[in-house]
């Protein structure tokens, strides 16, 4: 039997389906809608009611507009270009254009398109070697002289993505928009095609010439945000708007039904320039470490051979070396390991100050960095390690001075999310 079939399944009860998936768990797609996933183990018998069909998609041949710009899209799996047919449950991935136009016809009155898959890249098994692959593609792209370029990812790490890509692309001169999608295409609420198109009409109808993420706005299918690359947190595990600016504004809302651009933030490069590859070495170790009650030396000691930790602190940057017995002892610990150890605010908004209490300036005495850092424990973890691959003797000196955007002078945008 393979995907697509309508199968019987007998487990304490009768259940019919249509086949999704088959190994030790064994998805069906029900004639509610709904799938239904079953141990292979509970189950003690299987059987083949009818064959599936194929699903295709009709491509038709797509002529190219020379009076539209050319967007490349550089697609490392994930939802955002699935295509589902009802009928069978089946979920495939569609990468060519005129694949994507049939799915998404809007674009085709937005750009022509270059569409390809770079590889299949899990969002939660993401290294700094897929983060280097994704940079040399999109080096290619511009070599093209391509007028933008937008990635999609799985959305659980998208902002470390979106980090790395703002660091590593040194004088990017074309906007790269990193998207992803919340909802599966499995679903109605599927947010995958609007974040697509948006994301196409901000790059065709902007100045932009940086790295930003289109994203849902609100829970509503009309504005997508355009968000800053370095300063960003995922905020919700499913909701559509689940990415939020973080000490930051989001650059632009855009819709491109009513073909509205409106601009929050214009603090990006608008200019022509040279981009040269700054690589995140694959060999870097960066740990991060949330602190905690109850902490033993031996949480920060576990980090003593890695180049760098981030210590995601409490407060202003408060760290369990106040008082005696194992707060002494972390302290000690802390004061033996020797490489750089940066704090991050456990907070999601505002920066650290480590003048104000006794034991944070007691951290800064041994070494420890972060004094006025806001941001994100994500982008400080990204930029520690490419850092460390570009700048390693000026690491510490260029750790907490704004690169690319992701360190403020001033904390002035505190939206809670809602």
């Amino acid at each position: 039997m393979k995907p697509g079939d309508r199968v019987k399944i007998t487990t304490d009860e009768e259940i019919n389906g249509i086949l999704i998936k088959y190994d030790e768990l064994v998805t069906l797609k029900l004639d509610s809608g709904y799938n239904l996933v079953i141990k292979k183990d509970k189950i003690k018998n299987i059987k083949t009611v009818e064959k599936g069909k194929e699903n295709k998609i009709k491509k038709e041949k797509v002529k190219e507009n020379k009076k539209l710009p050319t967007i490349s899209i550089l697609h490392t799996g994930g939802t955002i270009a699935s295509k589902v047919d009802y009928s069978t449950g089946a979920v495939s991935s569609r990468f060519e254009p005129e694949e994507l136009i049939s799915m998404f016809p809007e674009l085709n009155e937005i750009a022509n398109l270059n569409s390809r898959l770079i590889g299949n890249m899990w969002s939660q098994d993401m290294r700094f070697s897929d983060y280097n692959k994704i940079a040399k593609e999109i080096e290619k792209e511009v070599k093209k002289n391509v007028d933008g370029i937008i990635v999609t990812q799985g959305t659980d790490t998208l902002h470390y993505t979106s980090a790395a890509l703002a660091f590593i692309l040194e004088n990017i001169s074309v906007p790269v928009i990193v998207v992803g999608s919340q909802r599966s295409s499995d679903r109605g609420s599927s947010d995958a095609g609007l974040n697509l198109i948006n994301a196409a009409y901000f790059i065709a109808n902007s100045d932009f010439k940086d790295i930003g993420v289109c994203m849902h706005n609100s829970s509503s299918d009309d504005y997508c945000a355009i968000l800053p690359a370095t300063n960003i947190r995922k905020m919700h595990t499913s909701r559509r708007d689940a990415f939020k600016a973080i000490n930051d504004e989001q650059y632009a809302l855009v819709n491109f039904k009513e073909e509205k651009i409106e601009n929050f933030n214009q603090n990006y490069n608008k200019n022509k320039r040279k981009l040269s590859l700054k690589l995140i070495n694959e060999k870097i170790k960066v740990g991060i470490l949330r602190q905690c009650t109850n902490m033993y030396a031996e949480d920060f000691l576990y980090f003593k051979n890695h180049d760098g930790l981030v210590i995601e602190s409490t407060g202003l940057g408060n760290l369990p070396v106040s008082g005696e017995g194992e707060s002494n002892k972390i302290l000690k610990a802390l004061e033996s390991m020797k490489n750089i150890i940066v704090l991050s605010p456990q907070t999601i908004f505002g920066r650290l100050n480590l003048n104000v209490y006794e034991n944070a300036r007691k951290q800064q005495e041994i070494g420890i960095l972060g004094d006025n850092n806001s941001m994100t424990t994500e982008t400080t973890f990204i930029k520690l390690a490419w850092l460390f691959s570009n700048h390693k003797k000026e690491t510490r000196n260029l750790i907490l001075k704004n690169l690319r955007g992701e360190l403020k002078e001033r904390t002035e945008f505190e939206e809670e999310f809602v």
